[in-house]
């Protein structure tokens, strides 16, 4: 596969009339498994990843609920369709711990995957390691408790971010867009 930085191969499987596997290899290394198990009905869908394509380390493992927007075509697998990601159901831990630290202007950011960076908050690009989807960061602080961010691969933006802390500090509202995909959410952090 071409211009996919973090697999070269993909296999799927059907396994049954509600099931299907997913595999993703890197150098003939496996990197992602995905299982989608429809429900009976087929009006949702539990999908479970165990994901190292972006990782030094373990991988991170999730587990989520996504409603049905659309059936497929008559006939089709119970997969077929359009679906939104609806409930986060499990994460390890190494897939949800993030760390920050800001010294004088510059922030630094690192997890367990083995991602990092030191990104001035001027706006300025900085490398971002640990994740071959991601070369760049750029971090530009709006106020005291305000930074955005814009993720970028070979120069092209990828991703745009909001991380608003709240005014005790305790939390953190992140507010995200995904440009590739033209899909945006937001999540809350905690600090701890």
């Amino acid at each position: 596969m071409t211009g996919q930085p973090y697999f070269d191969t993909a296999v799927v499987k059907v396994i049954d009339a509600h099931t299907v596997a997913e595999t993703h290899k890197k150098d003939g290394k496996t990197v992602t498994t995905v299982a989608f198990n429809v429900s009976p009905d087929g009006g949702k869908v539990i999908v479970d990843i165990s994901d190292s394509s972006a990782s030094s380390g373990a991988p991170s493992v999730m587990k989520f609920e996504d409603t049905r927007v659309s059936k497929g075509p008559a006939g089709s697998h119970a997969i077929s369709g359009s679906w939104r990601a609806t409930k986060l159901i499990s994460a390890s831990d190494n897939g949800l711990l993030t760390t920050y630290a800001l010294s004088g202007s510059t922030l630094k950011m690192t997890n367990p995957l083995g991602q990092s960076f030191e990104a001035p908050l001027d706006g300025t690009d900085a490398p971002f390691k640990g994740d071959p989807g991601q070369t760049s960061v750029s971090m530009k602080k709006v106020d005291d408790r305000t930074i955005d961010e814009t993720d970028k691969r070979d120069g092209k933006v990828i991703a745009t971010a909001r991380l608003a802390v709240s005014a005790d500090g305790q939390t953190m509202t992140v507010s995200w867009k995904d440009t590739l995909r033209g899909s945006s959410g937001s999540f809350v952090q905690v600090k701890q």
